[in-house]
């Protein structure tokens, strides 16, 4: 049974600017109203009774101050009736408060049937969405009025996901998955503003999404956006459209996209500054000491390599920290962080757009496609093809 109908009490949020509070942030999601309103009842109730015992306090303290000339009379040290009263009401209080953050918490635990997977992966120090097709965004996509679960792992360190606008937070753990649900009830953005801010990180209109458990140097930069698309149908076209590049965009302004949105920023500049990783800067078509083996030219081969298995040849200098992205990048995307890689030294001719560059690896063309594509009134002659014309061709079959 999904807890949900239990939490009926909890779904109409309170009219919480009538007691002027308005400093909650905006819900957009359907466990919001069921958070903010179990925080509000805990948050009221011990109002009340820090007003009550601080206010009997000063009054006794009032009434009963020591006197000159006062004799202290005997008094009882012990009250069964009031111990009684002071335990168990607030004991009921405490179980209460309890049950319906219970039910709160059974209910962010199962996910609805008809939910939407999205898989999350979080490494040092970024977060990589990957969509049912394939498809791998650094910010968060999702339709309005459809539940999204979202299976997290973490290929290093322990991580935390928090969406504070969906009231939604959970921990993301190596070596094993964790799992979370909501329901984004507001929309953030309108189909082609999506589209154009697709390979950007940060300066994109939506929700924020932090990771709220520190995991080194670079954790306060740990933050995406998550934009909520105004329909199924809309979140779906975005979905086909994000996931084409354009023979006419730059490779390298593409390339220096992904530095940005995959992470790459943290551990490696491009100005010659020295990071968690080396510079980019001037790099490409060198040779560098390794920590092991011989020295090895920077070129297409070994940044490929070092994307893929970064621990197969680690600079001089640096530790072997960076996670592999194996799986969760393209080769398009790795041609355009060459690309860019390559155009940061001084000399190297880098390709205006990815149709001078031969077109984008891995990705068909119109003009592919359409020859792949046998006409109709081409093929059913094939299938209709009489049986006895077909059978010479098996002879010489069956005297190999």
């Amino acid at each position: 049974m999904h807890p949900a109908p239990l939490l009926n009490v909890f779904d109409t949020p309170l009219p919480l600017a009538a007691f002027g509070i308005d400093w909650f942030r905006d819900a957009a999601s359907t466990q919001a109203a069921k958070v903010d309103t179990l925080y509000f009842w805990i948050l009221a109730i011990c109002i009340v009774f820090f007003v009550l015992i601080v206010g009997l306090m000063i009054v006794f303290m009032a009434r009963y101050a020591a006197r000159p000339g006062h004799v202290e009379e005997h008094t009882s040290h012990h009250n069964n009736a009031l111990e009684a009263a002071w335990s168990i009401f607030p004991g009921f209080l405490t179980v209460g408060i309890f049950w319906f953050g219970f039910l709160g918490y059974l209910d962010l635990r199962t996910p609805p049937d008809n939910a939407y997977e999205i898989q999350v992966v979080a490494k040092k120090w970024n977060w990589s969405f990957v969509y049912p097709s394939g498809y791998i965004d650094s910010n968060l996509h999702v339709p309005a009025d459809r539940p999204v679960k979202l299976i997290m792992s973490s290929d290093d360190v322990l991580h935390s996901l928090f969406i504070p606008a969906f009231r939604v937070k959970m921990d993301v753990v190596p070596g094993r998955y964790s799992k979370l649900w909501f329901e984004a009830t507001t929309p953030t953005e309108s189909f082609d503003e999506a589209i154009e801010a697709k390979d950007t990180r940060g300066d994109v209109n939506g929700y924020d999404l932090f990771c709220t458990e520190y995991c080194g140097e670079g954790h306060s930069a740990m933050i995406a956006k998550v934009i909520v698309h105004e329909s199924e149908a809309a979140f779906e076209k975005w979905l086909v459209e994000a996931d084409v590049i354009e023979l006419d965009s730059s490779p390298v302004e593409l390339g220096q996209k992904l530095w940005l949105q995959r992470g790459c920023k943290q551990c490696h500049s491009i100005d010659g500054k020295k990071g968690t990783g080396p510079s980019w800067q001037g790099t490409f078509g060198t040779e560098q000491d390794m920590t092991k083996g011989d020295p090895i030219e920077v070129d297409e081969n070994y940044i490929r390599k070092s994307i893929l298995e970064p621990m197969a040849d680690i600079r001089a200098g640096y530790k072997g920290v960076m996670p592999s992205y194996k799986g969760q990048i393209k080769e398009a995307e790795i041609a355009a962080l060459i690309w860019f890689i390559k155009s940061l030294k001084e000399g190297e001719e880098v390709p205006a757009t990815w149709e001078e560059a031969g077109g984008v690896p891995g990705q068909e063309t119109e003009e592919e496609a359409a020859e792949g594509e046998a006409p109709a009134d081409e093929a059913e002659p094939a299938a209709e093809a009489p049986a006895e014309d077909a059978a010479p061709a098996k002879e010489p079959a069956k005297a190999a």
